[in-house]
């Protein structure tokens, strides 16, 4: 039976690899839903201080637990299921957890440096609006997919033998 569940405990990381994934996702469905359609609407003054202080308070232990969480407890899933027969999804959501710390880290990163950086806020906007909000996109697709294959992956475990 271990075999086939992956060993000891690995029902409960496997769940925390979900709820983690499923929160980062939904953070970024909140920026593509909400948050920069409305910061749209803004003058170019009040865009850059809202997404400068977005990506300040954003850096605190609650979200980078769960931001750099999400890819570690995945890993460890895709370690406990990797002779099962739910390693594809275990090692899918793995692959789309990594891809979203890449572009994360990548591009949307490195457009908030800049723009925290910028002293033109008129300049700045017009580089960061449309890169962020693409990536952000990009994200926001690569978590809930990976979200979707964790899902995937308890639905693997718990079916019945054939």
């Amino acid at each position: 039976m271990t075999q086939q569940r992956g060993g000891k405990g690995a029902g409960a990381v496997l769940g925390a690899a979900t709820v983690a994934t499923g929160l980062v996702a939904g953070v970024w469905f909140a920026y593509v839903c909400s948050v920069m359609p409305a910061l749209a609407r803004s003058d170019d003054r009040v865009f850059a201080e809202v997404m400068r202080d977005i990506n300040e308070v954003i850096q605190n232990p609650l979200f980078f637990s769960v931001f750099f969480g999400a890819p570690l407890l995945t890993a460890v899933a895709a370690w406990q299921y990797r002779a099962t027969r739910t390693r594809i999804w275990t090692f899918a959501g793995l692959a789309l957890s990594v891809a979203v710390f890449l572009v994360t880290s990548a591009a949307n990163v490195p457009l908030n440096d800049a723009l925290a950086a910028a002293d033109d806020v008129s300049a700045a906007r017009d580089a960061f609006e449309g890169p962020w909000v693409a990536w952000n996109i990009v994200r926001a697709v690569l978590s809930t997919a990976g979200f979707v294959c964790l899902l995937g992956a308890f639905a693997a475990r718990n079916r019945p033998r054939d």
